[in-house]
């Protein structure tokens, strides 16, 4: 009777999890993210070894260390990607309590390692960033409250929402760290216009977040300065923008060719934040095109498959870690080419960085889980009734 109803297509009775696994993922997505990850190991071939020598180390240090998270984080992918929605929403919600936590500690036991905002814990051998943990768990939570609001009797789950954003953000900003406050914004917005938020209320938040820049500028003399820097018409060539913004003018359509790139001698985050700038002197605009289109390729084939997903748990926060990704990737590369003020965030699966790449593995992980093929009816099928005489 159920498939009668909403048109399911038949279940595979006593299926082992791994054919089903493959036979249901997104594997043009899936290949897209692996393809990232190699594309961050061959930069930070090229990226890592002038960091390496400065702080004593042997040439590819950093890059058999990315390539450890790396291995971490797609093990992280495959096994999320495995789970129901509803097993990821629930670990979601434990993961969100204690990134949380640990965002809020944050004042009292973390470290800015010299770079003037406390975003990390530092545990000797590594460092842990909690608000790339907590970005993925917030967009599933988030995603919750509205979808439950929309029940009968349901609970005010989008005021919910909005006031968890809010705080998440404040903390951010005290950081400060306001490129992952803007993400965390995007998300919840992208979110909250997809379960059917007024155009009024979005153009007053929007206003808010203006308002709320030119209190930071105002107020925040870090905040200010990338400002500034942004809306001057001279570049310091002397900056990180100006390496940067020199080196993509260098490299040209084809590259300067392999190994033979001078700005990961100058730029101190070359690895991380200003990885775009090595690829694109060393290899040119093609492999910053290639980039480009293996994001896009992440989030639009997600993004279709998510407009044919009924549940609205899973459409609402499938579709906010689809466009969170492909918005971050966006931030990282305008940045490099001087269109967005400069952020301090990272290229997912293609900068160094273990805690970027581990939680971009679990946030992807999630968002091929949201989009694996079940057995049921497309969103279509209902429409289509509701017309029928």
């Amino acid at each position: 009777m159920t498939e009668m109803v909403y048109g399911a297509v038949p279940v595979r009775d006593g299926e082992p999890i791994l054919p089903k696994w493959w036979r249901t993922i997104d594997k043009w997505a899936m290949s897209c993210i692996l393809m990232l990850f190699a594309v961050g190991l061959l930069l930070g071939l090229a990226a890592s070894p002038p960091l390496a020598a400065k702080n004593g180390f042997e040439p590819f240090h950093y890059v058999q260390r990315q390539a450890v998270f790396g291995m971490f984080a797609l093990v992280a992918m495959i096994i999320t990607s495995m789970m129901s929605p509803v097993l990821v929403r629930r670990l979601a919600v434990l993961g969100f309590i204690a990134a949380f936590v640990a965002l809020a500690l944050l004042p009292f036991f973390g470290t800015d390692f010299g770079k003037g905002a406390v975003r990390w814990y530092g545990l000797g051998f590594a460092s842990v960033q909690p608000s790339e943990f907590l970005k993925p768990a917030f967009v599933i939570v988030a995603a919750w409250m509205m979808a439950a609001s929309t029940e009968l009797n349901g609970p005010p789950g989008k005021t919910w929402s909005l006031a968890l954003c809010v705080a998440i953000a404040s903390m951010l900003v005290l950081q400060p760290d306001f490129g992952q406050a803007c993400l965390v914004l995007f998300s919840w917005g992208v979110m909250y216009f997809v379960a059917g938020a007024p155009m009024v209320l979005l153009v007053g938040m929007a206003a808010l977040v203006v308002f709320g820049g030119t209190l930071a500028y105002s107020g925040s003399e870090h905040f200010a300065r990338r400002i500034d820097g942004f809306l001057s018409p001279e570049i310091d060539p002397r900056t990180q923008l100006g390496y940067a913004t020199n080196a993509i003018q260098e490299g040209g359509f084809f590259g300067v060719g392999v190994g033979e790139g001078q700005v990961k001698w100058s730029l101190p985050d070359a690895h991380t934040d200003f990885i775009i700038a090595v690829a694109a002197e060393e290899y040119g605009l093609i492999l910053v095109l290639v980039i480009i289109a293996l994001y896009a390729t992440v989030v639009v084939r997600s993004l279709l498959r998510l407009v044919r997903e009924r549940d609205p748990f899973i459409r609402l926060a499938g579709t906010g870690l689809a466009c969170t990704l492909g918005v971050q990737a966006m931030i990282n590369m305008g940045v490099a080419v001087r269109l967005l003020p400069a952020k301090g965030m990272t290229l997912p699966f293609v900068s160094y960085g273990g805690s970027s790449v581990i939680a971009s593995g679990i946030a992807v992980g999630m968002l091929l889980a949201f989009t694996r093929t079940r057995p049921q009816g497309e969103i279509s099928d209902l429409l289509s009734r509701g017309r029928a005489p």
